[in-house]
């Protein structure tokens, strides 16, 4: 892991945050003294389950993972933190004093911002706009969090899958993951991926590879997935 105290040369990173990039100069200068910036590569473990947080992260490049693990192995992505955005989960922990009941994955390399406990609870004290940073980023992964709640409840699991392979097509037909993989982002157990899969297949609406599968008939799908 790279890591290097401040701002890195003379990068204004907090312009890539919609909410910081409003902070009055000074708040903003005073901001990038505290941090340390860390560079990880992809698969890196940034936090875990009893872990307690250190440090609020503002991420940069890249992206991170955040999933949880039921008490029967069974994996559900709960959102990724993208460049640009703060990890919620993280601010609630460090808001709540508890510490962390999900796990944070790097997906790729990645570049964060990381401001210490102590320059958090400073700024939230202190500082009005960060506060309102802080918790305008709080209340959209809220709302995001509900929608996933909602999903994985009441919506049934042909119609998730289609959906989510239709919007994985968009980047190209071919859609690189295991069954495991996309059981893991839609919360449920990879046996139910896999039937569902095979009758996608045999309706001729996508072609199965070996780690990968390729939509053949997006309208199809689609059919589903609106339905």
């Amino acid at each position: 892991m790279g890591e290097h105290g401040g701002e890195l040369g003379d990068e204004d990173w907090t312009l890539r945050f919609h909410g910081l990039s409003r902070l009055p100069e000074p708040l903003r200068l005073r901001l990038r003294s505290l941090v340390r910036i860390a560079e990880l590569p992809a698969g890196t473990r940034i936090f875990g389950p009893g872990q307690a947080p250190t440090a609020l992260l503002l991420l940069l490049q890249g992206a991170v993972r955040v999933s949880q693990v039921s008490d029967q192995g069974r994996e559900i992505l709960l959102y990724r933190v993208q460049a640009g955005e703060s990890c919620v989960l993280t601010t609630a922990c460090l808001l709540a004093y508890e510490d962390y009941t999900a796990e944070g994955v790097a997906e790729t390399d990645i570049r964060a911002a990381l401001l210490p406990r102590e320059a958090f609870e400073e700024l939230i004290a202190t500082s009005p706009e960060f506060r309102r940073f802080v918790f305008a980023a709080y209340a959209r992964r809220i709302t995001d969090l509900f929608t996933v709640i909602e999903e994985v409840a009441f919506r049934r699991m042909d119609i998730r899958l289609a959906a989510h392979l239709l919007a994985r097509a968009d980047e190209g037909p071919e859609i690189r993951a295991t069954h495991q993989a996309l059981a893991a982002e839609l919360g449920t157990a990879r046996e139910v991926v896999s039937r569902t899969l095979q009758d996608f297949a045999r309706r001729g609406w996508i072609a199965q590879g070996r780690g990968s599968l390729t939509v053949t008939d997006a309208a199809g799908l689609r059919g589903l997935a609106e339905s």
